[in-house]
């Protein structure tokens, strides 16, 4: 597939990041390449356009830019293009092959992949995978649904290097080739809007695995059915991680306060779990996945302790924005499932006034009402977006303590956290974790958490 490129017509879909990353590298092996986007060319980013335009793409846009596919040979797919749109079934069906950045890379990557997806956690996982490698000193590469698409670094890689990807189940829906550390999280409902069904976003997921050999390794978290049962799609040696329980065979566990690894028969503490730099008991998770995932790479317990007490986390993951006269405010605009919520919820003791709700994305909030049920420690919720009014509807199903201050009417960000500052009190955390896409208020999860961090830093 990776051979004779140059004599190939080729399609890219998606002229987004990893489109253009596509597209570049096409270019640069003497392929003539297409563009083609369901945008219109005004709507298009014009960074963008302008480096395409550069390097000589040509290009479709619009409503119909996946009209007449079957006269391409190859065709490219950004992770934001459904692997099932009919266009794209009747092209294969053709002849096209259809492929993506993400497989294209498996092909071409001479070191070794540590893969990591899960419904949330996995850019935490990855980063904290790719800085415990660092301190080791390997080669090292951060790549794939974090930001950087692999294309970009691939040039530089060696039979000696490292990459750790995050892998979301939009790139691993059509892999054929798995990771030689797989590393699979919580996974629960998500993205159900593009997927369709739970079954197809899981099994989507556990293509992470199911190409891996006996030399290859997978870490599964145990404490997630989806996750805990995909130990029957790998060849891989298993190793787990888990919160709830206080061993496993071959992983990591949380015992006494502190994160155990166990293997070969024997078992040794990491770190009490006081010393972990990130917020939450679900970073423990995390934590576990990447020190599980780090040691089978060659770290030494050293390096893992030493980013676990120094990593504070990624931008817009429970992240501290300021403390304002005895009020601390949390940016944790990526959390947009109802899980991730509840993450976050059980990641303070103190009083919380909640901002919640944002675009659709076919969420199930009864397990969330149910938390806020039994929380005791929030004060307020803060409803945005489309999605309140469903969010609101569970938590009256539930019977949700009526002491809990509902307010609504808010429609930018500085409404909203006008509003926050207004009823809290010093010890009180307020929190911006959404539990919804933002597509209704915002460009994007990081625009609704830059524009809630600029909000609180003008608070007086």
């Amino acid at each position: 597939m990776t051979k004779n490129l140059k004599n190939k017509k080729i399609a890219v879909l998606g002229l987004g990041v990893e489109g253009l990353s596509s597209a570049r590298f096409l270019q640069e092996k003497g392929v003539s390449v297409w563009l083609l986007d369901k945008k219109e060319k005004e709507d298009i980013d014009q960074e963008f356009l302008s480096t395409a335009e550069a390097i000589g793409c040509q290009f479709t846009f619009g409503e119909n830019y996946l009209e007449n596919l079957s006269q391409f040979e190859v065709i490219v797919r950004s992770p934001g293009v459904k692997r099932s749109l009919p266009e794209l079934v009747a092209a294969e069906k053709a002849g096209v092959v259809i492929t993506s950045q993400t497989k294209l890379f498996f092909d071409l990557c001479p070191g070794q992949i540590i893969g990591v997806t899960g419904t949330k956690g996995k850019g935490t996982t990855a980063t904290l995978i790719f800085e415990m490698l660092k301190v080791l000193g390997r080669d090292v590469y951060l790549g794939g649904n974090i930001g950087t698409p692999p294309f970009e670094f691939l040039s530089q890689l060696t039979d000696q290097s490292w990459v750790v990807l995050e892998l979301s189940s939009f790139q691993l829906q059509d892999l054929d080739k798995s990771p030689h550390i797989a590393v699979m999280l919580m996974v629960t409902s998500d993205h159900l809007d593009h997927h369709g069904s739970l079954e197809e976003y899981v099994e989507a997921k556990r293509n992470i695995l199911r190409h891996q050999t006996p030399e290859d390794f997978a870490i599964l978290n145990r404490d997630y059915p989806a996750s805990n049962e995909s130990d029957i799609h790998t060849e891989g040696k298993l190793f787990f991680v888990t919160r709830e329980r206080t061993t496993t065979d071959q992983g990591v566990f949380i015992k006494e306060n502190a994160l155990w690894m166990s293997m070969q028969g024997q078992e040794w503490k990491i770190i009490d779990t006081d010393n972990i730099a990130l917020v939450g008991k679900h970073n423990w998770e995390n934590a576990a996945a990447a020190a599980m995932a780090a040691t089978l790479a060659g770290a030494a317990k050293e390096d893992i302790v030493q980013v676990l007490r120094t990593f504070t986390g990624l931008k817009h993951r429970l992240e501290f924005v300021r403390d304002v006269n005895g009020v601390r405010y949390y940016d944790d605009s990526f959390a947009t499932t109802p899980e991730s919520v509840i993450a976050a919820i059980e990641a303070f003791t103190e009083p919380k006034v909640l901002i919640l709700g944002g675009s659709v994305k076919d969420s199930d909030f009864t397990e969330l009402a149910k938390v806020i049920h039994a929380s005791g420690s929030i004060r307020a919720i803060i409803g945005i977006g489309d999605e309140w009014e469903r969010i609101k509807s569970a938590l009256k199903t539930e019977n949700v303590k009526q002491s809990i201050l509902l307010i609504e009417g808010a429609s930018t960000m500085q409404q909203v956290v006008q509003a926050a500052a207004k009823i809290t009190e010093p010890g009180d955390v307020v929190l911006l974790s959404p539990g919804c896409a933002s597509f209704d208020m915002f460009a994007n999860y990081k625009d609704r958490g830059e524009q809630f961090e600029k909000e609180v830093l003008l608070l007086a």
